[in-house]
């Protein structure tokens, strides 16, 4: 008997969303459903089914098999592994992640009730921003266990890491290994010193102040993109999340850094139960989604800007528990 096709949907058919799903499609990961809200204004047209016919005709070129279907309708999301959400606003020019959260935590409550109604044993993978806050608020309303939800934001960040150093150093991306925590974006904590080239310490191959520049380019690589096309990042977003994707629904074991659930992990909330926050940690991801945190000890000054990241995420989910108090 053959297998049965993964099915990931994906939330949200915009510039990411298409993207994701191309890129499903291309690596035949499964079968694709793009969901979206109608256009008021022009109630006639259908993005999410447009897009998804413009990238079944890829099939033939790109030689893959994946049903896509677009849709208004979250019933079509029924029976999916893999849920994908980057609905929301896209960051403009002189708005930061937080800057969303009054527009973006009302949008993502209510995906998280539409999966909960029509996919209730799927992982999530949530891309909207600000990413820590609604990675909380996919958890709370959905109550899903924490290891099936997560946030995508340290696959990014990690990756915008690896270029700059890639370019500064004249090295192939591929060779290079390196590591960001905490808080997607500003609040990233960087560690060159467990960063390397093909095993050799980057920091024996550049000056201490070149690789605070990789680093600062990192955290700032968002607002770079933003500052030139004018809207957020699509293509490496995009990217980070179907790397999570194919770590889940093929159960590779990878260990890929994302937002997930931690309380006695890297001193979030040690001996709080139930107090824990979503920050973006080395995981290992495979069939059961956020399979385990991998901990490791840091240094005084590390610490301390985990510290600092981990202090923001909590005021930023104080915000937002303040603009939906019923989530609890």
């Amino acid at each position: 008997m053959p297998m049965r096709r993964a099915k990931i949907s994906v939330i949200g058919a915009g510039n990411i969303g298409g993207e994701c799903a191309r890129s499903i499609a291309m690596k035949e990961l499964g079968d694709v459903v793009l969901v979206d809200i109608a256009n008021k204004d022009k109630p006639e047209l259908h993005m999410p089914k447009g897009k998804a016919l413009d990238l079944a005709c890829c099939g033939p070129v790109e030689n893959f098999d994946a049903k896509i279907t677009g849709t208004f309708d979250y019933k079509d999301i029924e029976g999916s592994d893999v849920v994908v959400v980057t609905a929301g606003v896209p960051r403009k020019p002189g708005q930061s992640r937080d800057d969303l959260v009054a527009i973006n935590a009302g949008i993502v409550k209510n995906v998280a009730l539409n999966i909960k109604q029509h996919a209730p044993n799927a992982i999530v993978i949530v891309v909207s921003n600000p990413l820590d806050a609604m990675v909380y608020v996919m958890w709370k309303a959905t109550g899903f266990p924490a290891n099936r939800v997560m946030g995508q934001a340290g696959a990014l960040d990690v990756a915008r890491y690896k270029t700059f150093l890639a370019w500064e150093l004249g090295v192939s991306v591929e060779d290079i290994q390196g590591l960001l925590l905490g808080g997607h974006g500003d609040d990233m904590v960087p560690l060159p010193r467990r960063t390397s080239v093909n095993g050799i310490p980057v920091t024996d191959l550049l000056p201490a102040e070149k690789i605070q520049a990789c680093v600062d380019r990192a955290k700032g690589g968002g607002g770079e993109v933003v500052k030139l096309m004018g809207t957020s990042a699509w293509y490496a977003p995009s990217a980070g999340t179907i790397e999570m994707v194919e770590a889940i629904v093929r159960d590779k074991k990878r260990v890929i850094a994302c937002a997930a659930y931690c309380e006695n992990e890297f001193g979030v909330a040690p001996g709080q139960k139930g107090q824990g926050l979503f920050v973006g940690v080395p995981c290992v991801l495979g069939a059961n989604g956020v399979e385990r945190v991998i901990t490791f000890p840091m240094d005084a000054e590390e610490q301390k800007f985990m510290n600092e990241s981990i202090s923001h995420v909590r005021d930023l989910i104080g915000v937002t528990r303040k603009l939906l108090p019923d989530l609890g």
